[in-house]
């Protein structure tokens, strides 16, 4: 059986970001070969102090779960912890079992979905 391979894990900067500014999201390739494809993407989610999801965007991924995408917060975000997520978007990423679950994979029979936290990452906004 093959090691699971998932996706590699991203970074935000900046960590703290007042309503408006800009923020980023990034991924380096993952250490193993997820096999995304060329026309992977990557969803990104961004939830405000109240919880709220304020934001919802797709953006390019390489075949290896790179990635990099800017984002300017709502004006109107509510201040305090908030949150981003960043997840491949189409196929089962969560592959702890060591299976190619990809969605849409050809020649698939059956997916085994399998129960994972969404990556995510904490956004502290302020007034």
């Amino acid at each position: 059986m093959s090691q699971p391979c998932l996706p590699p894990s991203f970074s935000l900067s900046p960590a703290t970001a007042k309503s408006g500014a800009s923020i980023t999201v990034a991924a380096d390739d993952a250490s193993c070969n997820p096999r995304y494809g060329e026309n992977a993407q990557i969803q990104v989610e961004v939830y405000d102090g109240s919880g709220a999801k304020v934001l919802e965007t797709l953006a390019p991924m390489n075949d290896a779960g790179a990635f990099s995408v800017s984002l300017d917060l709502p004006t109107d975000a509510v201040p305090g912890e908030g949150m981003v997520a960043a997840y491949p978007y189409n196929v089962d990423w969560c592959d702890d079992m060591g299976r190619n679950n990809r969605v849409g994979a050809l020649g698939a029979q059956e997916i085994t979905l399998v129960s994972c936290a969404i990556p995510s990452m904490p956004l502290r906004i302020e007034p």
